[in-house]
């Protein structure tokens, strides 16, 4: 999974109005639409991508309701908006990767959707595979499980949860729309992760709990 990954846009997609620091925002990933807003950098990549592009929509949390993407919507975040920094590059992109699009889902200033921690859920288990993430066991009250980032030493938190044919069929539609296709292909993505994350065994945890020690990124 490598995609092109818009950084966030300094105002709202559907009011036009420019973000404050501070100000909550929730971004959408769409397949196959290019916002009209990018840097050069990123709409060359997009128009790279084709049809296959994933476009960032940033709205501000109050108008939310307002926002009808024109496309499927592959998922979304909530965030904590802050100004890029003096000298930073605003041409820059970021490749989505399952790696950072797990970092940018889990970060603890984003607030969760159930379709969110459902991706998650595979993102974790295709990571630890990977090792990119480590287990490390649950927490205190068992019902989520941790996670260490090799590299970094960052512990996320994910909702423990088997991982069913059935679990893999109720995602199929996330997982077509960043692979591409939907329909039997969108059967053929679910099966495709399924493999790719052990789906015929449950979660596997290191020995002991983390004890609640994690509480998202720390």
């Amino acid at each position: 999974m490598e995609l092109t990954l818009q950084s966030i846009s300094p105002r709202c997609h559907v009011s036009g109005r420019e973000f404050a620091d501070g100000d909550r925002v929730t971004s959408f990933l769409v397949r196959g639409v290019i916002p009209e807003t990018l840097t050069p950098a990123e709409k060359a990549a997009a128009e790279k991508a084709g049809a296959d592009a994933i476009g960032r929509f940033d709205v501000a949390e109050a108008e939310q309701a307002r926002f009808e993407p024109a496309g499927p919507v592959v998922c979304r975040w909530l965030q904590i908006f802050k100004p890029r920094k003096v000298g930073e590059n605003p041409e820059r992109t970021l490749k989505l990767t399952a790696e950072s699009l797990f970092l940018a889902l889990s970060d603890p200033a984003n607030e969760r959707t159930p379709e969110n921690e459902r991706l998650l859920q595979v993102l974790a288990m295709m990571l630890e595979r990977k090792r990119v993430l480590r287990p490390k066991g649950r927490t205190a009250d068992k019902k989520r499980l941790v996670y260490e980032h090799a590299k970094a030493k960052t512990l996320h938190e994910v909702e423990a949860a088997e991982l069913t044919p059935e679990f893999f069929l109720s995602i199929q539609e996330q997982l077509a729309a960043l692979v591409g296709g939907g329909g039997a292909s969108a059967k053929a993505s679910a099966e495709m992760a399924a493999e790719s994350a052990g789906a015929d065994a449950t979660p596997t945890e290191a020995s002991g709990d983390a004890g609640g020690a994690a509480d998202g990124n720390k």
